[in-house]
């Protein structure tokens, strides 16, 4: 039976500000009374919702998604939303729509989690996921709520199989994932653990830095890092967060570049980002071989 789930306030807003790149993961449910069948009317309220139940739901049983569904700088699967409906800002909107499953919950939205604490809703409640572990547990328990466990298996196994392919950068090279005004994201965080699978070792983990820390330019290069890891949307500059990324300090850092929507939640693109990943470095490192 499809367990049925009450309003939990496990915000992960904070989660998502301390680790810039943050993913969600395992689910935490809570018991109570189910019908037994699937869910016809889900209701989405967390971008990294949006982007397992755009994965593994039916299309006919998708009742709602975040307005950041439909961002391709934000979603991995941003082309997929069209036809599908888009939430705006209001609980009555949820309200109307009378979900049989909400999954996640909005970060800062306390008037709908005030709204819709008033109604018995089923309610999957997503927590952080820090690796690819961790999105695997996601993926199971996601499916299984939506009536398709079978579906998020065989998902499971396709991600398996792709990332067995790979070939792990061998000796170990340095890299710092150095985000918009000198951020950089540390040990036990989703970024790391896709550092690690394709071979690198992160630079924050050696200098002992926590997982998010500002780190001046001066700092980093000091620090010798084989590779820097930025978000592609900061290739060009737009603003003075993304100009420090082009300081000419910089220049002689090979530099590897990621869509934010690959990073910021945990699910199928995370294969992309290590496939991309991989790519790159094979590239980086052949044309620094041929420098030598």
């Amino acid at each position: 039976m499809k367990p049925r789930f009450r309003i939990s306030l496990t915000v992960t807003a904070a989660a998502l500000a301390a680790l810039g790149a943050a993913a969600w993961g395992a689910a935490t449910p809570l018991s109570g009374p189910s019908s037994g069948q699937p869910p016809r009317r889900i209701v989405s309220l967390n971008l990294c919702a949006d982007q397992l139940v755009l994965e593994l739901a039916d299309r006919e049983q998708i009742a709602g998604l975040t307005h950041n569904a439909a961002n391709p700088e934000m979603s991995a699967v941003a082309a997929r939303t069209r036809g599908l409906r888009i939430l705006g800002q209001s609980a009555e909107e949820i309200v109307a729509i009378e979900p049989d499953l909400i999954v996640g919950l909005p970060a800062r939205r306390s008037g709908v989690l005030a709204a819709l604490s008033g109604h018995d809703y089923p309610i999957l409640n997503l927590k952080p996921a820090q690796s690819y572990d961790a999105i695997v547990v996601q993926i199971r328990e996601v499916a299984a709520a939506l009536g398709h466990p079978r579906r998020g298996e065989a998902l499971i196994a396709r991600m398996n199989r792709d990332l067995a392919a790979l070939h792990p950068q061998p000796g170990h090279p340095v890299a710092a994932y150095y985000q918009r005004r000198g951020f950089m994201t540390g040990t036990g965080t989703l970024i790391d653990d896709l550092m690690g699978r394709v071979g690198l070792r992160n630079l924050a983990g050696q200098l002992d830095k926590s997982a998010i820390s500002q780190l001046s330019l001066e700092e980093l290069v000091a620090a010798r890092p084989d590779y820097l890891i930025v978000e592609s949307a900061t290739d060009r500059v737009t603003d003075q967060g993304t100009e420090m990324l082009h300081h000419p300090i910089l220049a002689e850092i090979p530099r590897l570049s990621l869509p934010q929507a690959w990073t910021v939640c945990g699910g199928p693109a995370y294969v992309e980002a290590a496939r991309s990943l991989t790519r790159q470095i094979a590239v980086a490192g052949g044309a620094r071989a041929g420098v030598r």
